[in-house]
């Protein structure tokens, strides 16, 4: 009996002692603040493939022209930012209506400053105008669009696109693509 109370005084001052070990351990909130800083700059490099409409004796039909872009993106806040979009179509193409030659086009330039608006987590709207710049004629665009911003480790991204253009008074294309993207 002698023997238990100080093996039992033993058990209870260990046990008490050890709570005091739990109180010393403080949180590092400092490096988890650092990994999720609010980064505001976007630039990615995007490959897509454009489908312009050409009007034939058979009805209309649809080619596909590569494009290869860069992105510029400034977001002011997780839901709205403004991106500067431009792209290269890499072929020359022409547009027909019927058998009249509507529009050559030798390798243009798309350029458009557009309205980014992040409704919920990774989805992107953007809409914005813009100008198709080419040799022979320089054509004023609009331009409305979805991406899906799929987020990797250290900033990085993988953005799959689809974008509408309308050439005023001229003629519409939809793109489909994707970007690889890097925040900073």
């Amino acid at each position: 009996m002698n023997c238990i109370k100080p093996t039992l005084a033993l058990v209870i001052f260990s046990l008490l002692s050890s709570l005091q070990l739990f109180g010393q351990h403080v949180a590092d909130n400092h490096k988890k603040n650092e990994v999720h800083e609010e980064k505001h700059f976007r630039c990615s490099l995007t490959m897509d493939h454009t489908y312009i409409g050409t009007e034939t004796a058979r009805g209309i039909s649809y080619h596909a022209v590569p494009a290869v872009g860069f992105d510029a993106e400034y977001w002011f806040t997780g839901k709205w930012g403004l991106g500067l979009h431009n792209d290269m179509e890499l072929v020359t193409y022409v547009i027909h209506k019927g058998e009249e030659l509507l529009h050559e086009r030798n390798t243009p330039l798309l350029v458009t400053m557009d309205g980014l608006w992040k409704p919920y987590k990774h989805f992107v709207f953007l809409i914005g105008p813009g100008v198709e710049l080419e040799e022979e004629e320089t054509l004023f665009v609009v331009r409305g669009g979805l991406e899906y911003e799929i987020e990797l480790s250290s900033h990085w991204d993988i953005a799959p696109t689809v974008f509408y253009d309308t050439r005023l008074h001229a003629f519409d294309t939809f793109s489909i693509g994707i970007g690889i993207g890097k925040r900073f």
